[in-house]
């Protein structure tokens, strides 16, 4: 019952096309925000939405353990169970961790092909079937394209969904889309981007490409990070 109430009441339906899904497979989205924002808890947000309909997430972090990221998801978890009155119950870990992997590499460490190959280790031993993928932490820098392309191509190929999240500063500039630098040189290879801005002691999220228009309807929590409905 816990389950059903939580898809049925996820504030991210709003950006769905009504077709259930945020993002289609082979597509990718970035959310893009000022460091501090919120952007691995809307991340782990977005790995839930898919986790408790059954599907496999597969969380990819870049310089960070994978203690810290469980740690997020704890959070994130722990704030939904104070929302929704849970109590001590464990329903909703039990229900979306067999379907979560949990993926590290280092900055430096971190290419296309290294991606492919850890991937291609997880299915060929019957592991973990991704049909989901969460890529925190890629700097956005000149020479992304080519990885982000070769990363497109892989999840057409396997036929999953990709998002990413990105850093941007106070000062950077935007294009005439509203999309800021830091991502403008490769948001043609994204179907979705989606902002979270701070105004005030706000956190709004908003669409710069792609999904449902949804500007001000929804919100970060600021106290939880938590997706609200405004």
């Amino acid at each position: 019952m816990i389950k059903k109430e939580l898809i049925d009441r996820n504030p991210l339906r709003l950006l769905d096309s009504g077709s259930g899904k945020i993002l289609d497979n082979g597509q990718m989205g970035v959310v893009v925000a000022n460091a501090g924002i919120g952007k691995t808890s809307f991340l782990v947000q977005l790995a839930l939405d898919s986790l408790l309909i059954g599907k496999n997430v597969l969380h990819i972090s870049l310089d960070q353990s994978v203690k810290k990221v469980v740690l997020w998801y704890d959070e994130v978890y722990h704030n939904i169970k104070e929302i929704y009155n849970l109590g001590q119950s464990n329903e909703l870990c039990e229900t979306t961790l067999p379907h979560r992997f949990i993926m590290t590499f280092t900055s430096d460490r971190f290419t296309a092909q290294r991606l492919e190959d850890r991937l291609a280790d997880l299915t060929e031993q019957g592991i973990f079937f991704p049909q989901v993928m969460l890529v925190d932490g890629l700097h956005f820098d000149d020479t992304i394209r080519e990885t982000l392309s070769e990363i497109r191509l892989m999840a057409r190929d396997h036929g999953f969904p990709v998002w990413f999240s990105a850093q941007n500063h106070r000062e950077d500039a935007v294009d005439q889309d509203g999309v800021p630098s830091s991502i403008s040189h490769v948001s043609d290879l994204f179907d979705i981007i989606i902002q979270l801005q701070p105004e005030g002691k706000d956190v709004n999220i908003v669409n710069l490409k792609g999904a449902m228009k949804t500007e001000g309807h929804l919100k970060l929590d600021p106290a939880t990070f938590l997706v609200k409905q405004s």
